[in-house]
């Protein structure tokens, strides 16, 4: 009797305090217990026709988590009591992409279980559902999560990383939302897979720091396969492999790149690169040990994956992820 009446005031207790509340792997074990497999067939049907996707499904769910926690924002468009949008924002603007794979990953979702599971959740299981077909480890999504009602489009000019940032105001960013250094290396290699746009790195190749010479990090050889990739006044939204070794799965060549000064984006190879930094003995250990950054990189997935959630009576269950429910 003692048991029943503590565990009731418990649940009343959470119910109150939504913020108390844990995000769990089994959230919809009776709900909708295929969530996964119906994700992943997904994203793994996306991939077919864009073998980019992966790589983009990770970035949504990281440029979400930095701004308002992992509320699905980043997916509302402009319009009703959005009257600024994330996606315009200047790291998404012209750059963020797999909307319409999240939209056919909902549409699937919906069908077998309407109105049930968040597109905030629908992110997390579609970033570890890319890992995993692209080569990497898998894990157990920690689930629960509920849609936000707002987008923050001056969080996400503010809060999401820039490619051309200093170590320090990256390893800041982190630490604003609980993330540590190990973490920052960590997430970091996501950039083992993927494409980036010349405009994201043209900087280091011609005049960097208004030096008049290009980076003095990057390795000469591939200074001169950037510059013909991403010439002066070029077409600066043309893609380039993020790696250039194994462009499509994901392993630890990108911090064996760093070890070679093979970093395309400034804030990846700062990781190796700045003097004294933090970073660099954990780079070293990634790139001699695969299962280390593995394990690294799931426990970091993890952690991020558990800012800010909006859980219990908090957000609401967006029917359309693209837009606040009655709008």
């Amino acid at each position: 009797m003692f048991c029943s009446t503590l565990y009731s005031i418990l649940a009343v207790l959470i119910l109150l305090n939504p913020s108390n509340a844990q995000l769990i792997s089994t959230f919809y074990s009776n709900s909708c217990p295929n969530v996964s497999s119906i994700v992943r067939n997904v994203v793994q049907q996306a991939l077919q026709n864009d073998s980019r996707i992966g790589a983009s499904l990770i970035r949504l769910h990281f440029h979400d988590c930095f701004v308002n926690g992992c509320d699905a924002s980043v997916l509302l468009d402009q319009g009703g009591n959005i009257t600024l949008s994330e996606k315009n924002a200047t790291p998404n603007n012209n750059s963020a992409r797999g909307f319409n794979v999240v939209d056919n990953i909902k549409t699937s979702v919906e069908n077998s279980c309407p109105s049930v599971v968040s597109c905030a959740d629908i992110l997390a299981l579609a970033a570890e559902a890319s890992v995993f077909l692209a080569g990497g480890p898998s894990w157990n999504v920690q689930l629960g999560r509920r849609d936000g009602l707002i987008a923050n489009q001056s969080g996400a000019n503010t809060s999401i990383p820039a490619p051309t940032e200093s170590l320090a105001n990256l390893t800041a960013k982190f630490t604003a939302v609980g993330l540590n250094s190990s973490d920052l290396v960590a997430l970091s290699g996501a950039h083992t897979f993927g494409r980036a746009q010349c405009r994201f790195f043209n900087q280091r190749l011609f005049n960097f720091s208004n030096t008049g010479k290009p980076d003095a990090t990057l390795n000469s050889t591939y200074l001169a396969t950037l510059q013909q990739n991403c010439p002066q006044n070029g077409n600066g939204n043309r893609i380039n492999n993020l790696d250039p070794s194994t462009p499509n799965n994901l392993d630890n060549n990108y911090f064996k790149n760093l070890l070679n000064n093979r970093g395309l984006l400034q804030t990846d190879q700062e990781l190796f690169s700045t003097n004294g930094a933090a970073t660099i003995s954990i780079v070293n250990m990634f790139a001699k040990n695969q299962t280390a950054f593995f394990e690294a990189f799931v426990q970091s997935m993890i952690k991020m994956g558990n800012i800010g959630p909006l859980v219990g009576n908090r957000g609401e269950v967006r029917s359309d992820c693209k837009k606040v429910n009655g709008s």
